[in-house]
């Protein structure tokens, strides 16, 4: 019998409500209040997401973010900046460590909760494939990166889906080391990564390709995932986690 998880669509949520409903879910699930999640999003303002340990001034132009309207917002999970708008996705897994389809190796359990993206994009007819540590590749471009932690014996993985963003955008606003680009073989963040829309060479529609997403995981994780919502206690602390913590300059821009 296939385990169960819940499946949660939250829509377009700003970022500091984005950094807090993930902590929220790790916290309920650490008490057993809710069952290990799938949950998707499109965060809107855009934003630039930070790493856990990262400095901010070393990662991002802090002057093009205030000219644009970009936020920036500090995740809990380790990992790179990356650039996110209502026109990507980005997918999360919430699941306890002592699952057995999550690998206790960090480097193994990227590849296998990877996978449903993967999976997901092979359902489209792309060629996609998973390059370590944590990139989704289609077409040798980065099409989805992703991060981890592992907090109160719980696992959050998370990672974004290009779906069209706005890549000129993403190209000001955040700072690429000269190392990066040069193992990457790009001269530019542009050349680097590859929307959804330009590999179909068609406009995705959101609902079909979230829903493309749902399966992927199914078929990658062996599991069935079944819509819900987010309980009142999660809701609760998703508000005050956003509020007294994510949205804080304290939080933010404490490197």
């Amino acid at each position: 019998m296939r385990e169960v998880w819940r499946f949660l669509d939250l829509g377009i949520i700003d970022p500091p409500t984005s950094g807090a409903v993930g902590e929220a879910i790790l916290i309920a699930r650490s008490k057993n209040l809710v069952p290990d999640t799938l949950f998707l999003y499109q965060r809107d303002p855009p934003a630039c997401s930070i790493g856990y340990f990262q400095a901010v001034e070393n990662v991002v132009n802090v002057e093009e973010c205030k000219r644009l309207g970009v936020a920036i917002s500090r995740r809990i999970t380790g990992g790179g900046a990356i650039y996110s708008d209502k026109d990507n996705l980005t997918y999360n897994i919430v699941v306890h460590e002592n699952n057995k389809k999550v690998p206790q190796d960090i480097l193994k359990s990227y590849e296998v909760l990877c996978r449903g993206v993967v999976e997901s994009l092979k359902m489209l007819g792309l060629n996609a494939l998973f390059k370590p540590v944590n990139d989704i590749l289609v077409d040798g471009r980065k099409i989805s990166g992703s991060s981890q932690t592992r907090r109160k014996k719980v696992v959050l993985h998370h990672g974004t889906l290009l779906i069209k963003t706005d890549v000129k955008t993403m190209s000001k606003v955040l700072k690429v080391s000269k190392e990066k680009m040069s193992d990457k073989v790009a001269k530019s963040i542009e050349e680097r990564v590859i929307n959804l829309e330009t590999a179909l060479k068609e406009k995705p529609d959101i609902e079909v390709i979230k829903n493309i997403l749902k399966r992927g995981f199914e078929k990658a994780l062996d599991i069935d995932l079944v819509s819900g919502e987010l309980s009142e206690y999660e809701k609760k602390l998703t508000h005050k986690l956003a509020t007294e913590k994510y949205s804080t300059r304290e939080w933010n821009f404490r490197r």
